[in-house]
């Protein structure tokens, strides 16, 4: 299985979460934490992609300009994505986008409407920026139609096609079978963007991978439109668990998500509902009435409770074990000494 390229869009599907209005500072906060998380494109910008800060779609607080060029002044290994989308966008905006420090342009388009991006994948790739061709609402046509409008973006000149459940409407099955013709497809990298509204993004997403797919979207916490995206940090950990390549790192995204992000999301009256310590519960692989008492525990011996919930897991601790609970903080701050 191919080493898969994390996207995180926090900043662009997330942004439609806090009515567009994350300010540059905030941008660059937390675009340096995803970048020290290993994410490897992040994605940032109105929800609506380039100029969408309209009447229609909700003014934002700041320009695309103004926040892709605060993450750019920050960021020094991750690459800057903005969506564009035909109609909204326009080529001349991507000029801009390149000086403001963005390296990957994704222009969307409706799954049966490919032959609309043809301009605007062209300038992108003569501008030298990295192009996605990124078909949206995918669960609305069928295997065929999704191969033929990929193969169109293709021969544009896009360098990653992505099949887009932009209503998280599609279920495993539809996943596979879409991903999987359209990978045989295209000689090109394929992409998948879920989401969460029947519950099924990270397993789509992990479906999308078994079935060639080497680029994965997620945003902290699931931050997006409607239910949400793929929790960037619950697909780290499944990732890692089903043992597939990639750069996150959990605990920083984790802590990315906890210490800038929900702050700046408690001050617009925006709240996560993912409660991380029991991500870490299903991750260890321990019971799940353990989480109270590692808490105690975390804060009687000032270790970290993720590190006692793993230690837990690594020695097959079960129900009924609680004492070793203590026993494990313990050893674990003597180790901190």
């Amino acid at each position: 299985m191919s080493k898969v390229t994390v996207v995180d869009t926090s900043l662009r599907d997330g942004s439609h979460s806090v009515r567009h209005q994350f300010s540059p500072d905030e941008v660059a906060k937390i675009a340096k934490g995803l970048e020290e998380s290993g994410v490897d494109i992040i994605e940032i910008g109105h929800g609506d992609g380039l100029t969408g800060s309209t009447i229609n779609y909700g003014f934002a607080k700041a320009s695309d300009y103004d926040l892709v060029k605060a993450a750019s002044d920050v960021l020094t290994k991750s690459k800057i994505a903005v969506l564009l989308i035909p109609g909204i966008g326009t080529v001349e905006d991507l000029e801009e986008m390149r000086t403001a420090g963005c390296s990957v342009v994704r222009v969307a388009t409706h799954v049966t409407e490919a032959d609309i991006s043809a301009q605007h994948i062209k300038a992108s790739k003569d501008m030298g920026f990295y192009t996605v061709g990124f078909l949206m609402m995918s669960h609305m046509a069928g295997a065929d139609r999704v191969v033929e409008e990929a193969l169109k973006m293709e021969s544009y000149g896009a360098d990653t096609i992505y099949v887009t459940d932009s209503g998280g409407a599609m279920l495993n099955r539809d996943v596979r079978e879409k991903i999987g013709r359209v990978k045989e497809a295209v000689k090109i990298p394929v992409g998948h963007h879920a989401h969460n509204n029947l519950g099924l993004a990270v397993s789509n997403s992990i479906t999308a991978i078994e079935a060639g797919a080497t680029f994965i979207d997620g945003s902290l916490g699931g931050l997006g439109a409607g239910s949400g995206n793929t929790p960037t940090e619950l697909l780290s950990a499944v990732m890692k668990r089903e043992g597939i390549e990639n750069n996150t790192d959990l605990y920083k995204l984790l802590d990315t998500c906890d210490d800038i992000l929900r702050p700046i999301l408690d001050e617009k009256g925006v709240h996560l509902s993912i409660d991380h310590d029991s991500l870490m519960i299903g991750y260890a692989g321990v019971y799940s009435s353990f989480l109270l008492h590692a808490r105690r525990a975390s804060k009687r011996f000032n270790v970290d409770v993720r590190d006692i919930l793993m230690e837990l897991g690594r020695i097959g601790a079960i129900g009924g074990q609680e004492d070793l609970i203590i026993s494990v903080a313990n050893d674990l701050s003597k180790k901190k000494k």
